[in-house]
């Protein structure tokens, strides 16, 4: 198993978010509990091109001191939604014999769930934990709307396994490690 730690980047990882302080706490759990039972975390950046404010080189684009990596632990830049986008991530995940991944990050509504889609189309289990990923209102709907239509109606029996946190956290302690 994974834990791909997808967009938890400074200019998006505040307040504004859906459970706050909840998600932070859970994720924090999640890579904690995957980092002391030998399971790989990856961290995935979005970028969104020179300019932007939110591209390499700036503050905004590094990842937020909550959930920050360890130094062996794997960054991989993308230009789009999915996490997959990256040939060099994608094909380091095919290669991989455990084809489990569990999804934490940021937003529900984008980046996660392209992620889970291309993931579950690429023939992984996806799992993902309650409240490791959340969002912003939107013209649609407010943040826990979105946080709860993607979470409890899209991706379960469908695209993922949606688990508590304290079920993804003992499938990492229970022992699928690299």
């Amino acid at each position: 198993m994974v834990v791909l730690v997808i967009d938890i980047q400074k200019g998006i990882t505040d307040n504004r978010l859906f459970d706050f302080e909840g998600f932070i706490s859970n994720t924090k759990r999640v890579i904690e509990t995957a980092r002391s039972n030998g399971v790989e975390a990856i961290y995935v950046r979005h970028d969104d091109g020179p300019g932007t404010g939110f591209s390499v080189g700036d503050e905004d684009f590094e990842i937020a001191e909550q959930v920050s990596p360890i130094n062996t632990e794997k960054i991989f830049d993308k230009t789009i939604n999915s996490c997959f986008g990256n040939k060099d991530l994608s094909e380091y995940l095919q290669k991989l014999d455990d084809k489990r991944l569990m999804i934490v990050g940021l937003q529900t509504n984008y980046c996660i769930d392209a992620s889970v889609k291309s993931a579950f189309e690429k023939g992984f289990e996806v799992i993902i934990p309650a409240g490791t990923n959340s969002t912003f209102d939107n013209d649609y709907m407010d943040a826990e709307t979105t946080y709860h239509y993607y979470n409890d109606m899209m991706w379960p029996k469908r695209f993922a396994k949606c688990v508590s946190v304290d079920e993804a956290v003992s499938m990492l302690a229970g022992g699928v490690s690299r």
